[in-house]
């Protein structure tokens, strides 16, 4: 169930608060190191190995959304081959693969919102969003991410008295509201067209489900690759009736969306649903779905972990959304046509 507070409850809560940040979450445990990076649990528990190899002993768990700091990194000749990045921190050594590198990056606030509405990026590990309600009331729903993009459609007085901006779900409708300060406004040109000189039939994507890669070219040119993650199981698999396989063959990019609801579309603020709003950089190739897409919940690329799409970093996304065809233009929630050749073997 959301909790639900009033305006007056909120307001003497986040001031007991040390600055509202009981009701502002981004990173209630702060860093220490200063030389390293932080990083999110974006797991329900990951363990902490007293060695970089997951036979060693396990010291200690680390829980959903706690930050913790890095102090460095390692590949590890224990593997696991296709990932064998770990990090160092206090106690042991985490392995990377679900854990999110985080920054914490407050901003200023823009007060004049256009009739369009604004792209905008979470800089913060994670805000909570809330919901107004009746008889001044205000209820959790989601738990926005680090990287998630989102569409700011007005600037209003949060439920603590400061600058909130409210956001539209392009999923489901609802509007909701985080503060102000955490999100980060895309300018123009972070999304504007790549290789614009190229023709459109010269470019192409190939994606290989065995070796976890994908490359672009322009002509036989590569220009572009990474790993990647594809769907967990095989073409004849499913998970609650839904095939999770990334479909083999030759496609065209046909809706491409900066910002997208995945999962489900239920308003809610259990961190285990599968619900993920704003979704960044998304690119589909195929009419069931499937799309590339930067990834906030893992960083396993390598490996299978997807439920159909090709999971890429957020900035590797972009660089996908800014390459391909049709172009986007800025403020479009939704760009459709015969696109960038993409094929998947």
């Amino acid at each position: 169930m959301n909790k639900t507070y009033t305006r007056r409850e909120f307001i003497k809560l986040a001031a007991l608060s040390l600055g509202s940040l009981a009701f502002r979450p981004f990173a209630p445990q702060k860093a220490g190191n200063e030389t390293g990076f932080v990083v999110r649990v974006a797991a329900a528990s990951v363990s902490v190995y007293a060695q970089p190899d997951d036979t060693s002993r396990i010291v200690q768990q680390r829980y959903r959304d706690e930050l913790v700091n890095v102090y460095h990194e390692i590949v590890s000749d224990k593997g696991p081959g296709y990932n064998p990045v770990w990090y160092r921190v206090w106690g042991g050594y985490m392995h990377s693969a679900r854990l999110q590198t985080v920054r914490e990056q407050l901003n200023p606030v823009v007060e004049r919102i256009p009739a369009g509405g604004l792209l905008a990026e979470v800089s913060v590990p994670y805000t909570q969003a809330y919901m107004p309600g009746p008889r001044d009331t205000w209820s959790e729903v989601y738990r926005l991410y680090c990287d998630t993009l989102h569409w700011v459609i007005a600037l209003d007085e949060g439920p603590d008295g400061g600058p909130w901006y409210r956001l539209k779900d392009e999923l489901n409708d609802a509007e909701y509201h985080v503060p102000a300060e955490h999100l980060r406004i895309v300018r123009p040109e972070e999304m504007s067209p790549l290789a614009v000189d190229v023709p459109p039939e010269k470019k192409r994507i190939e994606v290989s489900i065995e070796k976890q890669m994908m490359w672009a070219y322009e002509e036989d040119r590569l220009v572009f690759s990474t790993k990647v993650s594809t769907g967990v199981l095989k073409r004849d698999r499913s998970i609650n009736g839904i095939p999770t396989a990334t479909p083999v063959g030759e496609f065209r990019v046909i809706s491409k969306m900066p910002s997208k609801h995945m999962g489900g579309g239920q308003l809610t603020n259990d961190l285990e649903a599968y619900v993920l709003p704003g979704v960044p950089w998304t690119t589909f190739f195929d009419g069931t779905g499937v799309a590339f897409h930067g990834t906030y919940w893992h960083t396993n690329y390598g490996m299978t972990m997807s439920r159909g799409c090709v999971n890429l970093r957020p900035e590797e996304a972009r660089w996908v959304f800014r390459w391909t065809t049709p172009v986007t233009e800025y403020g479009e929630i939704e760009k459709r046509g015969y696109g960038t050749r993409v094929i998947v073997t």
